[in-house]
């Protein structure tokens, strides 16, 4: 049971949720509205989110009654990314998650004493790990305290009359339309939805020298060819997976489709 409590010694505390745009983040915004009326909320903005992430946060917005703070107005993706000589940043630096989401989220929070609210279900416990390092920022997880699953996440959102993000139509998760994590069938709902987005990912490849995936370059992606291959491999994981015979090795051991592909699990500040 989540408590607005204080520490022993009498100091003030603060209760923080970061919003994401995605399911989780914003079921949790829900579910703590009425437990923790202090609750502020934050949205670390890297100028490069999906229409659709913005629109949902504005919609949230109204059915919290309350603001969401969004930090980075001066600091984009755009900003860090000349800090980093042009380098695009990838599953192993995430120069991304730590410049645009952590670090900002931090300077917030400043030296307060904080409880971070963070939205990883039940169902998905092993997921708990980094989000912030400073000891005056305490994560707790109230979805798993509650034994709160992702069907119940589902029914809080279409409660709420919010439902799921308009992107999750396409797209498996949260976060900036050219994320490295995205799986290739997601760039290629990205070419469809938001060709603009696809061809200004496609830029920033060609001004950097650098591809957002390891495999292939968005040029390369996106020929035809390329294309049908990809949705055909995509409608065969999804027969297997109805099947029940999708569990390979690397599965049983806890690696799924997403972390073999792109060799790490995707940012949780980011994409909860």
């Amino acid at each position: 049971m989540i408590t607005s409590s204080h520490p022993a010694d009498g100091r003030p505390v603060r209760h923080i949720l970061s919003l994401s745009g995605g399911k989780d983040s914003t079921a949790l915004a829900i579910y703590l509205r009425d437990r923790i009326p202090e609750l502020e909320y934050v949205f670390c903005d890297t100028g490069k989110e999906l229409p659709e992430t913005y629109e949902y946060i504005d919609r949230l917005e109204v059915y919290l009654g309350k603001r969401v703070v969004r930090l980075n107005s001066d600091r984009d993706f755009d900003h860090y990314l000349q800090i980093y000589n042009n380098v695009l940043p990838d599953a192993r630096t995430r120069w991304c998650t730590r410049k645009l989401k952590i670090e900002p989220f931090e300077r917030f929070v400043g030296d307060d004493l904080c409880y971070n609210y963070i939205g990883i279900r039940a169902d998905e416990s092993q997921r708990k790990g980094y989000i912030s390092t400073k000891p005056n920022i305490i994560a707790r997880y109230p979805f798993i305290e509650d034994g709160i699953t992702k069907e119940d996440v589902v029914r809080i959102l279409e409660e709420s009359g919010l439902g799921l993000p308009a992107y999750y139509e396409w797209r498996s998760r949260s976060g900036c339309y050219f994320c490295f994590f995205q799986q290739r069938i997601e760039w290629i709902g990205l070419l469809e939805n938001h060709p603009d987005l696809y061809q200004k990912a496609m830029e920033y490849e060609a001004e950097t020298g650098y591809a957002w995936s390891q495999r292939e370059s968005l040029e390369e992606l996106m020929q035809p060819d390329r294309i049908a291959a990809i949705i055909q491999e995509h409608e065969r994981r999804k027969a297997l997976k109805r099947n029940g015979r999708d569990r390979t090795l690397l599965q049983v051991f806890g690696f799924n489709e997403l972390q073999i592909e792109d060799e790490g699990e995707a940012c949780l500040i980011c994409h909860l």
